[in-house]
């Protein structure tokens, strides 16, 4: 049976929550700069409508 102390120093398994933690930043990151860049993209087509109308 490991110890606590054992237990607190084993960092297998660390690298991969890393890994889940930065593709959550980047994922959060890409869905944000998607939603303005479709909020952008709607203005353009509702002015682009405006002026043909």
């Amino acid at each position: 049976m490991k110890s606590i102390k054992t237990f607190l120093k084993d960092e297998t398994g660390l690298e991969l929550s890393e890994y889940a933690v930065a593709a959550a930043i980047v994922v959060a990151g890409l869905v944000a700069a998607f939603s303005d860049l479709g909020t952008a993209i709607k203005t353009k087509i509702t002015a682009l409508k405006t002026s043909i109308s």
